[in-house]
């Protein structure tokens, strides 16, 4: 588990996996998991401390995604590389709004 994060916050993932798999796929998963929890909660009636403690549960890890994926294309260069800074930056306000 040190070692996802360690390869990702050190950029030596590949950038494809990183942005297509890490933050598109399991990110945006996790984020609208942790949205249907928040709406179950609300139905329930439960605090709005806890809602919101369960809607913005996934952010600190989508924050490390993007920093991740911005410090690894930095190292790749090239137009693909920008686009998928521009598409994570995106995407973390995508999930975070959600």
């Amino acid at each position: 588990m040190t070692d996802f994060f360690r390869t990702r916050w050190r950029g030596e993932a590949p950038l494809d996996r990183l942005f297509w798999h890490d933050m598109l796929l399991v990110g945006t998963i996790l984020s609208l998991a942790s949205s249907a929890l928040a709406l179950i909660l609300l139905g329930l009636k439960l605090p709005l401390w806890l809602v919101l403690t369960a809607h913005f549960l996934p952010v600190p890890y989508n924050i490390f995604l993007t920093i991740a994926v911005w410090r690894t294309a930095e190292k790749s260069g090239g137009l693909k590389a920008q686009l998928m800074m521009l598409g994570s930056a995106l995407w973390l306000i995508a999930t975070a709004v959600v």
